[in-house]
């Protein structure tokens, strides 16, 4: 009878193999020997694009002296990309593994390094895809300029600290881009340009800074290389320097009523016009590329076509998500969110931080769609901004950024798998802030975009291309529309669905970020009832301006700190004393036709039945949720209804009403804090709110999911 065996004995493997001319490995063996015969004999390579499985007939035995046996498995050719590999060598001691457990497998292993061709000069090899079409991996760049009202009540309120901030950003704010552009087309770069952002605040001040000489006169003529520069164009025609659509005052648009997203659009469209001498763009890049699918409806009214999200927001609204765990810095997704297919090419990028996979064949512009409570659809482009390796560039560009070995990694990755679509080939963007860090630094706009640009001249595996060039070429399906959890950048506390980083201390008896809300919400409600029924009043402009500035997403980042924690009461306060007269003259004249502000939910625990916090860890989430809101109406609230969509029918459920938020601010205006239980085990529901007004007026808030396990 033959021994099963107990032990691997040795391994002989190659140190290091350097590829042939095709840039991959070439056929190799692997040899272990073993104390006894090897009913399931396999080897794995782990590679950073994936697992490669060696066995069956891959795998040859023979029998030696005293009992032993030698495996050869044979690696064929073309399998490995240059890298680091894990060889992982194992048996089963069971012939059918479905039978055996975990005690039953005996493993060892070794690395394998796989070296580029020495002996030869690398070339660049273009793969092919459907019909002979060479594959092609298209990007952006995208650059955020942003600085807010440090007092919300005085935008003429300036000292030392701001001359410092605005005076160490002088690159930036004058002729970084330009700089970098210039390079592009020099370079015969005929589709390459980038897209940036502006906030309406950062232009005020920098013109202020103009006027009155401060920061040194840094800022005389400041954006006069921008405005020379916004008139070149690619080859198509369009903007090489694309000043996108944005927010005003730069608010977090997923939280911010619709009718105020279109506001501070149109108002951003102006401030653009009279800097730059163009129009902004219809591509929008949501402060803090914040994105929520409610946002849709408003986008589509204030003429944007497309908008810019973080990509692992479309990722993990797959259903087989392979989520990272705690590394990935977010709780594991809604199952309500998870509604796109599941795709086959998750790939783990090396040699930079990713903390999680990503999916080459999801980084495209496509349409996502928003369903509303009258059950009307709505569409928009949107288009991937890469998460990790615009982190990456943010750095400081290329050479800080590897990019033929990232890149390349993603290029290789669709070549593999073969998911290239010559229709709908790969696009993202590198987004990240253009004025800190080593993203706003000199040599990123000068030495390192040469680089660039050198390096794109010789590698026609990859195109710069302006988001506009891409959608001309390569224009998205809109029978073909996904969805996109919600979401923000990783900056932001890692971008939670939940946008927790302007919900710090949601779950303490007094937190100063729901404080803001609650006072924003309330203020929001009484220049709404104003504008709606006293248009063309000469003091609407003063109290909407106070409003939009209260919107400001930097007020809720910095929790904790007073001057911020103040910011919107300050806004809040000031604008209704000046219309309280107004709003109790309409009060009492019965003209009130707004209906209440109602503030986006919020469900507590994030996912009912699956998992939350711990300290470091995940632990079980309680099956019973909670959503919460904001209401306010100038002329009370008669009810605030939770309308529940479930498989077996509509619920509506009387909200409770905890009474105005405890602000500890000096608050004139509150709004009243209310919130519902949720039935357990609703499985994929729908809900949204409906409040009514002391006169009748009514207003709904947008269509929620959740999954209620």
């Amino acid at each position: 009878m033959v021994d099963v065996f107990t032990r691997i004995l040795r391994i002989d493997l190659p140190e290091a193999l350097q590829c042939d001319e095709s840039g991959k490995n070439p056929a190799f063996t692997i040899r272990f020997v073993t104390d006894g015969t090897v009913p399931f004999p396999q080897v794995i390579l782990h590679a950073p694009d994936g697992q490669h499985l060696i066995k069956g007939d891959a795998i040859q035995a023979s029998a030696g002296s005293g009992g032993e046996y030698t495996y050869t498995a044979s690696v064929p050719a073309g399998l490995l990309w240059p890298n680091n590999i894990n060889v992982q060598v194992e048996g089963c001691r069971k012939a059918d593994i479905r039978q055996s457990g975990g005690g039953d497998w005996i493993k060892e292993f070794r690395s394998l390094r796989i070296a580029p061709n020495a002996k030869i000069k690398p070339v660049i090899r273009v793969a092919t895809g459907p019909g002979d079409a060479p594959v092609k991996l298209y990007f952006g760049i995208h650059k955020h300029m942003h600085q807010p009202y440090y007092n919300a009540t005085d935008r003429l309120y300036w000292d030392g600290e701001k001359d410092s901030i605005f005076g160490a950003r002088g690159g930036p704010y004058t002729h970084f881009i330009p700089t970098a552009v210039r390079q592009y087309a020099s370079g015969g770069l005929p589709h390459a340009g980038l897209s940036t952002s502006w906030s309406g605040s950062l232009i005020e001040q920098l013109d202020r800074c103009a006027a009155d000489g401060l920061c040194g006169g840094r800022f005389g003529g400041w954006n006069q290389e921008l405005r020379a520069v916004a008139q070149e164009k690619t080859v198509l025609g369009h903007p090489r320097v694309d000043f996108v659509a944005f927010g005003f005052f730069h608010p977090l648009m997923a939280l911010t009523p619709a009718r105020n997203i279109v506001k501070q659009v149109e108002w951003h469209r102006g401030i653009i016009r009279a800097a730059f001498g163009v129009e902004a763009s219809s591509v929008m890049f949501p402060p803090e590329t914040a994105f929520h699918v409610r946002m849709i409806p408003a986008l589509n009214q204030a003429g944007v076509k497309a908008v810019i999200y973080d990509s692992i927001h479309r990722f993990r609204a797959c259903q087989d998500y392979p989520y990272a765990g705690i590394n990935e810095g977010m709780l594991p997704p809604n199952r309500a969110e998870q509604v796109n297919p599941p795709v086959n090419d998750w790939l783990q990028l090396h040699n930079i931080w990713a903390g999680s996979k990503i999916s080459p064949s999801l980084l495209r512009p496509e349409y996502v769609q928003y369903e509303d409570p009258e059950g009307q659809i709505h569409k928009i482009i949107a288009v991937p901004a890469e998460r990790y390796i615009g982190n990456e560039d943010a750095r400081g560009g290329f050479g800080a950024l590897q990019y033929p070995d990232v890149l390349g990694q993603v290029y290789n990755r669709i070549v593999d798998t073969g998911g290239f679509d010559p229709k709908h080939p790969p696009f993202f963007l590198l987004h990240s802030d253009g004025d800190n860090h080593g993203g706003g630094a000199d040599s990123y706009y000068n030495h390192n975009t040469g680089q660039l640009v050198q390096w794109l001249q010789g590698d026609p595996r990859f195109e710069l291309t302006t988001v506009h060039d891409y959608l001309d070429r390569f224009p998205p399906d809109p029978a073909q529309a996904a969805h996109i959890e919600p979401g923000s950048w990783s900056g932001a506390d890692n971008g939670d669905p939940q946008f927790m980083k302007w919900f710090s201390r949601y779950d303490q008896p007094y937190s100063p970020d729901l404080n803001s809300w609650a006072v924003l919400t309330a203020f929001q409600n009484v220049v709404h009832a104003l504008e709606d029924a006293l248009p063309g009043k000469p003091w609407l402009d003063d109290i909407s301006r106070l409003m939009l500035t209260a919107e400001t997403s930097c007020y809720w980042y910095w929790t904790g700190q007073h001057v911020w924690d103040q910011q919107v009461t300050n806004a809040a306060n000031a604008g209704y004393g000046m219309v309280k007269s107004e709003v109790d003259a309409l009060l009492s004249a019965g003209k009130d036709r707004t209906g209440p502000t109602i503030f986006a939910p919020w469900v507590t625990p994030e996912n009912p039945g699956g998992k939350r916090w711990g300290q470091g860890c995940l632990l079980d989430a309680p099956r019973e949720g909670t959503v919460h809101t904001f209401v306010h109406d100038i002329a009370g609230l008669k009810r605030v209804t939770l309308v529940l969509r479930t498989a077996t029918g509509e619920i509506r459920l009387a909200m409770t009403d905890n009474g105005p938020y405890p602000s500890q601010t000096g608050a004139a205006i509150v709004a009243h804090y209310f919130t519902a239980k949720l039935p357990v085990g609703a499985g994929d529901v729908r809900y949204y709110i409906e409040a009514e007004d002391g006169k009748g007026n009514v207003a709904r808030g947008a269509l929620e999911r959740v999954y209620l396990a």
